[in-house]
C-alpha cells in the first residue's frame, strides 16, 4: 500500500505504528467493500460517506474486540490520515468525512517514576544474576540514555555504532521527521562506552548500536520486557515503563526549575500544550507532599 510506504519512508514511523496503521486501513477498506458489496476503486474512496465511516467506527466499538474511546480516536485519526494522503497524492478527496467527529477522550497525565525509582531501574541490571555482563551493561546504557536524554524508545534504538563516542550533544530525529539536539550527560556517555567495550558482537558504523542476545538489533519489545522484569524485582508499579523514564526526565527537570519552552525543545514536542501536562504532574506531587507533611490538629 502506497500510504504505508509513505509513512515508512517519508514520515519514518516505527514498525509497530506501521503495523497498527496497516491493520486499521485494511479493516476500514474491507468494511466499506462489504457494505457496498463490491471492490473499491481509487475513485470510489472519494465517495465514502460520513454514514459509512460512522458505521465502521460503530462496528469497531462493539465488535469481538471492542475499542475504547482512545483507541477509537486513534483509528479515526489514522483513517483521516489515509484520506489526506489520497487527496494530496492522488487528487481523491472525500469531503463527507469532515462531518464525522471523534469520541471524547479523557485527558490523562503522564505517570513518571520518582528519582529514586529511576536510579533503581538504572542500577538493577547489574544485580541480575541471569544476565551476561555485556547484556547488563547494554540494558543499563539504554535506560540511562532514555532517562538522561528524555528519548523515546524508538529514538534510543535508532542510534548506530557510528554515533559513538557521544559528544556533548546528540542529534535525534523524532516523530514527524523532526530533528532536535539534546545534551548528553557524562553519565550517559560513560554507560554507553562501558557497553561498547563489553559488547561481543562486531559493530560497524551503519549497524544498530544496541544488540540483542544473538547479535541482531535490540527491539523495543525487548526493552519493555527488561523493564517489566526489573520493576518486578524492585516492587515498582506497572506504570514504571521505558516511556515513564522520558516522563521522569521532563518532570524532574521541571521540578529543578527548567522552563517549559526548554523542556518542549528537549522532548521534541510540536505543541507546548503537550509539554504543559508536566506542570500538572508536578503540582500534584507538590500537593501530595503538602498533604503528607502538613501538621494537622
Amino acid at each position: 500500500m502506497a500510504w504505508l510506504e509513505h509513512l515508512a519512508h517519508e514520515r519514518r514511523l516505527s514498525e509497530r505504528t506501521l503495523e497498527a496503521y496497516g491493520h486499521i486501513g485494511r479493516l476500514y477498506v474491507a468494511f466499506v467493500q462489504t457494505h457496498r458489496g463490491e471492490t473499491l476503486s481509487l475513485n470510489d474512496l472519494g465517495t465514502i460517506t460520513a454514514a459509512e465511516l460512522r458505521a465502521h467506527l460503530a462496528e469497531r466499538r462493539s465488535g469481538d474486540r471492542p475499542l475504547n474511546a482512545r483507541s477509537l480516536s486513534q483509528t479515526l485519526a489514522a483513517i483521516r490520515g489515509f484520506h489526506r494522503f489520497l487527496d494530496r497524492r492522488c487528487g481523491v478527496d472525500a469531503p463527507q468525512l469532515a462531518l464525522v467527529k471523534g469520541p471524547r477522550v479523557k485527558s490523562t497525565l503522564p505517570r513518571p517514576v520518582t528519582e529514586d525509582q529511576a536510579i533503581g531501574l538504572l542500577q538493577e541490571p547489574d544485580a541480575d544474576p541471569d544476565m551476561e555482563p555485556w547484556e547488563a551493561a547494554r540494558d543499563r546504557a539504554v535506560l540511562t540514555l532514555l532517562y538522561g536524554c528524555g528519548l523515546r524508545i524508538s529514538e534510543g534504538l535508532s542510534l548506530r555504532f557510528g554515533d559513538v563516542p557521544l559528544g556533548d550533544s546528540l542529534r535525534i530525529t523524532g516523530k514527524g521527521d523532526k530533528t532536535r539536539v539534546v545534551p548528553v550527560l557524562p553519565q550517559v556517555a560513560e554507560a554507553i562506552d562501558d557497553y561498547v567495550r563489553q559488547c561481543p558482537w562486531p559493530l560497524s558504523p551503519e549497524q544498530a548500536l544496541f544488540r540483542a542476545k544473538r547479535g541482531g538489533p535490540l527491539s523495543a519489545r525487548q526493552v519493555q520486557a527488561t523493564v517489566q522484569r526489573l520493576r518486578g524485582r524492585l516492587g515498582l508499579p506497572a506504570s514504571a515503563t521505558p516511556h515513564a523514564l522520558r516522563h521522569s526526565f521532563a518532570t524532574h527537570l521541571l521540578g529543578a526549575g527548567a522552563d517549559l519552552r526548554s523542556i518542549q525543545e528537549l522532548l521534541g514536542h510540536a505543541s507546548l500544550s503537550t509539554t504543559q501536562k508536566y506542570t500538572q504532574v508536578d503540582a500534584e506531587a507538590l500537593m501530595r507532599a503538602y498533604q503528607s507533611a502538613h501538621p494537622r490538629d
